[in-house]
């Protein structure tokens, strides 16, 4: 097997187990994932907004305002693309021309 090959599927068995783990705790009831209003400590905001801004073309930007939304709200929606309902005040911060502030 070519090293390509192995890292290859290394990646995707640690792909795999991560997502296992995020729905059994999901299932538990955890909040470990950031949803909800409150439910994390500032320290834990890079890493959620890295997982929301992952799969945007406009990463820095994201980042940006994802950051600053999460130190205001201590939330991040699930996912990579809307659900905000499930965080009030990350859906409802408007910027001055009344668009969405949070990504």
């Amino acid at each position: 097997m070519t090293k390509i090959k192995f890292f290859a599927i290394l990646l995707l068995t640690l792909f795999t187990v991560s997502m296992l783990q995020a729905t059994v705790l999901a299932k538990r009831g955890h909040h470990h994932g950031g949803h909800g209003p409150g439910s994390l400590k500032s320290s834990q905001c890079p890493g959620q907004c890295i997982r929301r801004c992952s799969r945007t073309q406009y990463h820095k930007p994201c980042m940006f305002f994802c950051q600053k939304c999460c130190a205001k709200c201590l939330c991040v929606p699930p996912g990579y693309y809307g659900n905000k309902q499930v965080c009030p005040c990350y859906n409802n911060w408007k910027t001055k021309e009344g668009g969405p502030k949070c990504p």
